[in-house]
């Protein structure tokens, strides 16, 4: 057991599974592979050569990892992807730096995560793919990372995602997934998503339910993986690590910053969300378009009590600074503020939720007055591949954007940026939001009373996470050696 992640092995399924890795020529990596590339074994790194990034292929589990080579086909490994974004577009002196998700399969980092939810239960033997389907409920990425990782596994998966996601996420789950399940609503419509997975509960069929929200392979994933790419990069771009700012979401992806504050001890740690649904800024609700970020509820593995500071963003300034990145006037307005034109044309591997983090770290920035030697790191989550109907849709309904818009656009959202919803938190407002986990958790969701005090009072609760990986990883290599594979032709 690490902590809340049950390692205990149920032999039989385990078997099964075993036989179905071998049939399907699955070996499955460990967190240090995932870490550090230069583990991986000499003939897989061979073989990933005529593999595309996306294709749906064993060997591509290996490039579930921050540091792919930034090619759609036969990239090996090298340093973590990243942006580096400057004052010319931010309008802080500020080093704000972001990890880019676009080079993961399926183009976002949320694979890792799936993964990270996935893996104990499959070496263990607590998931048999054989008989099994596997649930998978999200806000967008998430559902795609595990119905690629359930297609690799040769298992029947069930996508559930709000209706009123982008056309491309269903476009390509139509592909991969099993089933999938729209519910009503959009991002902030998360309760709609474990309704379903109720109802799929009682439904009598044989089925594992990956939530995202409640998992602590999700932040085990981004504490140990995550976090040391931050710490690769911010070694890289030089400077005082000050914090790092996350959507929340799943709150995954935060777990790094915990990872950082062990390091870096005076760092912080920001949470953004979208102004329209300000459930941690101000317990509120409503509907919003900052895709992928959920709302209206806490989630489960969110260590409030490790973070420093909420951001909220109108949805409206990543959604038009979308058509600022991505459209030909915005670029050439870019262009002439002297941004480099390589790095102009690298602003598409930012997506809306990538851009709201963007200018929470900018709202950080500009709060902490912090100058040219101080670096702040966020997450470009995923690219503007995920959103060309939202540009078209906005095209439709607002006209060819122009040198004038993009004028505006850049003067309104960027260098106009405020520290406007805004709060820096204090024992009692972490207590506040912490409290908001119960109507959700434990009233509708089963958690204990018990587990949501320890979550508060009890250090060890989210240490324990944080000590070591080998216990997973010893299973992971112990389940690899039964598979019995040899060498990747």
């Amino acid at each position: 057991m690490i902590n809340n992640i049950d390692l205990t092995i149920h032999p039989e399924a385990l078997s099964r599974t075993i036989a179905r890795a071998r049939e399907k020529q699955i070996r499955i990596p460990t967190f240090k592979q995932m870490r550090d590339p230069s583990l991986i074994p000499a003939d897989v790194v061979k073989a990933l050569q005529n593999v595309g990034l996306w294709d749906v292929n064993p060997l591509n589990l290996f490039r579930i990892t921050w540091h792919n080579q930034p090619v759609e086909k036969g990239g090996g490994f090298g340093p973590v992807n990243y942006l580096e974004i400057p004052e010319a577009i931010t309008g802080v002196p500020c080093k704000i730096v972001g990890l880019t998700g676009k080079w993961f399969p399926t183009g976002a980092h949320k694979v890792g995560a799936a993964f990270g939810c996935l893996v104990p239960r499959l070496v263990t033997g607590q998931f048999d793919p054989t008989c099994q389907k596997a649930v998978w409920p999200s806000t967008g990425n998430y559902c795609r990372g595990g119905a690629y990782d359930s297609a690799l596994l040769g298992c029947q998966s069930i996508a559930i995602l709000p209706q009123g996601m982008s056309k491309e996420r269903f476009d390509w789950l139509k592909t991969v997934a099993g089933e999938i399940i729209a519910t009503p609503g959009c991002e902030s419509n998360v309760k709609e998503i474990f309704d379903k997975c109720w109802e799929l509960r009682r439904s009598g069929e044989n089925l594992v339910i990956f939530n995202q929200f409640d998992e602590f392979g999700n932040y085990l994933w981004h504490y140990h993986v995550t976090g040391p790419a931050m710490e690769e990069v911010v070694k890289a771009v030089g400077g005082t690590y000050r914090g790092m700012v996350s959507a929340t979401g799943s709150a995954g992806t935060i777990a790094a910053g915990d990872y950082m504050k062990d390091l870096y001890p005076t760092s912080k740690i920001a949470a953004s969300e979208a102004v329209q649904c300000p459930t941690l800024f101000m317990n509120g609700f409503g509907d919003h378009r900052i895709e992928g970020i959920g709302d209206k509820h806490v989630p489960w593995v969110h260590n409030v009590k490790n973070t420093d500071m909420v951001v909220a963003i109108d949805d409206e300034a990543p959604c038009t600074l979308l058509r600022l990145f991505n459209e030909p006037a915005g670029k050439e307005y870019l262009k002439s503020l002297g941004v480099q034109p390589e790095l102009v044309e690298k602003l598409s591997w930012l997506g809306i939720s990538s851009i709201s983090n963007l200018l929470s770290a900018i709202k950080m920035a500009k709060y902490y007055e912090l100058g040219p030697d101080d670096v702040l790191v966020t997450m470009f989550t995923d690219s503007a591949v995920m959103y060309q109907s939202r540009l078209q849709e906005m095209t439709e309904e607002r006209g060819q954007f122009s040198a004038t818009d993009a004028a505006v656009s850049h003067g309104r959202y960027l260098m106009g940026c405020l520290t406007d919803y805004l709060q820096e938190l204090t024992y009692r407002d972490r207590k506040r939001i912490h409290n908001l986990k119960y109507y959700t958790w434990v009233e509708q969701q089963g958690k204990t009373y018990k587990e949501i005090q320890d979550q508060w009072y009890n250090p060890e609760y989210w240490t324990s996470l944080h000590q070591s990986l080998d216990p997973l990883d010893k299973l992971i290599e112990e389940f690899n050696t039964a598979v019995g594979l040899g060498p990747v032709a």
